[in-house]
């Protein structure tokens, strides 16, 4: 299953995009047009593992959102074994190539607790990256089992999509050595599409050859849906749904250098989807040339989701600017970025508009669960020595949490009703193995009625009929309608028997069909955990989730440690903060990382150049502020300070368009063994978030460089680090502050402002 990548976009349902593996498949095998997702990948991959609904194991929402509910809490409860887990205890050898989304950031350290990581859930072998995305060329979050690796360091020219083919023929091959007469079952889900867009230049270069975007997204969009209907993905009656005017530019509408931008943009996304294809075709080539290929079912999933629109109107050479509300210019990006566009100088992403082309002939993008451009992906399945019918379409409606029944129903397992002693839960999915024969190419779909819900925008598929709230929040839109009432969303109803591409909303002319589907929504919503309906985005992703560093405001190292994930890593964000290191220059000199957090696309590092005590801050890869000492230090002993004093909230005051108190200015000091010897004001300062998929290391660095001019990783420190301690000191608000929150908080419509405490003495 590939990341991030919408119906229309591989060539194997009309798009543009060569996609030959996926090509191969629907070739060998079938391809089914009418295949849905969640809307967003962990929801997804959670469904798809376990077949069930997403809320149903603690999924209804990525685990950096997740709540104290039941549905939204992250976790998948022993009661639900993974497709893993069953095939594993049926003699089957399990493995696990790539993303891992689904297990609480908690819980990703690299001392465990291990249940919930996929050899916690049931895979015998897994290598791959924790989180939702990763820097493809410096990986950062990278594991293999439970131990967290960095082979880039020995590889120039790595890059992990090719890694992960590599890893995962090995393993097909040393599988089928060891235990010829074993069958296996592989789990591969590469990083791509999902920004950073990271191909290699091989590949852009390639993509660039093909000129497939010089016609603009509006062009584009028409070229899909004739090609799209030449191979009978979508029935001649299909209409194209109309172009979001009035929210995305029309190409037209562009100038030229936006034109040449957005292009590049789209290429190097077209580049990664060709790369991370080829790769699969690798693997599935590996499979066939051990005589394998004829008894293995092959299902290939095109997107856990539609395609991305998260990367805002412009696009942006740095995804992690973009979380902290820094759009960079057209200009700039065209001046700094361009011709490095993927490298791993760039942390990519495209602008918004590409995704709606990419997810013809469907409206909306990724995140958006009432409509098709979120939840249609392409799928192709093959089994030689079963399906007969090659090359054959498939129009039957069928969900992610369908896969794992059809996968137990092709092997002859019957779904367990205990796993350790526990009693597991009904599994929700039904087998599609029955659309494997042509005399049932046409047969009605065993899947009836399945609902659809994120971050409050929801929708009820019954019976050729779906409901479908209208959208209230554009997917580029982060800050989320959190003082929204989902439920009192209007409605939209398609006839899907009539209506393809859900063009024509007939809800005024049926509104009995309305009120049952209404009624039948918050009937399947009751029994899967659906309540709370919540639209709140921002509010949810930077409220307190489970932390080893919650409440504390003190922090002591004592020794070098690497792997402590951004979750349980102490916040020196938006507040006053001192740093005191305790360290041993050996008398070859001193050099080499102290601490740090994050890396090149933003971050901190605390450290020795060639002797000479450095602090640098890197500002969301745009740039930096470095304090540095005057002279490298003598061997022995030292005690270094970086003391920062914030600004203070104040509530008065914007920055980087939020509301007060985040990324204000503050003053930093380096000192040497009691004396000044660098002082320097930040006029403004990181307010949300650090690279994600980079940890907090002390004495080495294991991601990329907070300052790639002056070292590059593992930058071991050569001296002995006696003791790091870290003091937090967070701001207060006063009375004054409180009350004038309050009345922000009160035109706030989007949700984006922070809980107000309940008296000055609370710390934020």
């Amino acid at each position: 299953m590939t990341d991030d990548v919408g119906f229309g976009a591989p060539s194997t349902f009309g798009g543009v995009i060569p996609t030959p593996a996926l090509d191969r498949i629907a070739a060998e095998g079938l391809r089914y047009t009418n295949f849905h997702s969640t809307a967003l990948c962990a929801p997804t991959r959670a469904a798809l593992l376990t077949g069930r609904n997403p809320h149903m194991v603690g999924f209804g929402v990525v685990p950096e959102m997740s709540t104290g509910y039941p549905g939204y809490d992250g976790v998948i409860t022993k009661d639900k074994a993974t497709i893993g887990r069953v095939l594993r205890d049926n003699g089957y050898r399990t493995a696990w190539f790539g993303k891992n989304h689904n297990t609480p950031f908690s819980f990703t350290e690299l001392y465990g607790p291990f249940d919930q990581w996929p050899t916690g859930l049931g895979f015998d072998y897994f290598y791959g990256f924790m989180g939702g995305e990763s820097n493809q060329w410096r990986p950062g979050d990278l594991v293999r089992n439970t131990t967290y690796i960095q082979p880039f360091l020995a590889d120039p020219d790595f890059n992990l999509i090719t890694a992960m083919a590599d890893e995962a023929i090995t393993y097909v091959r040393a599988a089928d050595t060891l235990a010829p007469e074993q069958p296996f079952f592989i789990y591969y889900v590469p990083g791509a599409a999902h920004s950073p867009h990271h191909p290699t230049k091989e590949w852009i270069e390639r993509a660039d050859k093909l000129h497939l975007f010089d016609q603009g997204w509006n062009a584009l969009r028409e070229t899909i849906f004739e090609k799209q209907k030449a191979l009978g993905v979508i029935p001649d009656s299909a209409r194209l749904t109309p172009w979001p005017d009035g929210l995305l530019k029309r190409w037209e509408q562009l100038s030229a250098d936006e034109q040449k931008l957005f292009k590049r943009q789209a290429t190097v996304f077209a580049a990664y989807l060709m790369y991370a294809d080829h790769e699969i075709g690798r693997v599935i080539q590996a499979i066939d040339d051990l005589g394998r290929l004829d008894n293995t079912l092959i299902v290939y999933i095109s997107g856990d989701n539609g395609t991305s629109a998260e990367g805002t109107m412009n696009g942006t050479p740095n995804e992690v600017a973009s979380a902290n509300l820094i759009d960079v210019p057209v200009a700039q990006q065209l001046s700094d970025f361009y011709d490095i566009w993927g490298s791993e100088a760039t942390y990519p992403h495209m602008a918004a508009a590409w995704a709606w082309a990419f997810d013809t002939p469907f409206s909306w993008t990724k995140q958006i669960a009432s409509h098709f451009g979120g939840t249609r992906q392409g799928m192709a399945v093959a089994w030689p020595r079963r399906i007969k019918d090659k090359g054959s379409i498939r129009h039957q409606f069928h969900h992610v949490i369908d896969i794992l029944p059809t996968i137990l129903d092709a092997s002859g397992i019957a779904a367990p009703t205990e796993v350790d002693g526990i009693r597991q839960a009904p599994i929700d999915g039904v087998s599609m193995t029955y659309t494997f024969d042509a005399a049932n190419a046409d047969a009605p779909s065993a899947r009836k009625t399945q609902y659809f819900e994120m971050l409050g925008d929801h929708a009820l598929y019954h019976d050729g009929w779906i409901l479908s709230t209208k959208v209230m929040r554009a997917p580029w839109e982060s800050s989320g309608a959190g003082n929204s009432d989902p439920t009192s969303y209007p409605y939209e109803l398609f006839d899907l028997s009539k209506d393809w591409t859900q063009y024509e909303d007939v809800a005024a002319a049926h509104p009995g069909k309305v009120a049952e589907l209404t009624a039948l929504f918050y009937q399947e919503a009751g029994k899967n955990q659906v309540f709370p309906l919540d639209a709140s985005v921002a509010t949810r992703q930077n409220a307190s989730k489970p932390s080893i560093a919650t409440g504390r405001d003190m922090y002591v190292w004592t020794g070098p440690l690497t792997g402590v994930s951004s979750t349980n890593a102490p916040s020196v964000l938006n507040t006053s903060y001192r740093f005191t290191a305790e360290i041993e220059v050996p008398e070859t000199g001193g050099a080499g990382m102290l601490i740090t957090q994050g890396g090149r696309f933003a971050g901190f590092g605390f450290y020795l150049l060639k002797g000479i005590p450095t602090f640098s801050w890197n500002l969301a890869g745009l740039d930096h502020k470095t304090w540095r000492g005057a002279t490298a230090l003598s061997p022995g002993k030292h005690v270094l300070v970086f003391d920062f004093k914030y600004d203070g909230l104040g509530a008065d005051t914007l920055a980087y368009g939020s509301i007060a108190g985040f990324g204000r200015s503050g003053t930093g000091t380096l000192q040497v063994d009691g004396k000044i010897v660098d002082s320097k004001t930040m006029t403004r300062t990181i307010p949300f978030t650090l690279a994600w998929d980079e940890h907090l290391d002390v004495g080495s660095d294991t991601g990329t460089s907070v300052n790639v001019a002056d070292y590059d990783i593992p930058f071991a420190f050569d001296g002995k680090i006696e003791k790091i301690t870290l003091s937090v000191d967070a701001p207060t608000l006063s009375s004054n502050d409180i009350a004038k929150l309050k009345a922000a908080q009160a035109k706030a419509a989007d949700g984006a402002v922070p809980p107000v405490p309940p008296d000055s003495e609370n710390k934020r």
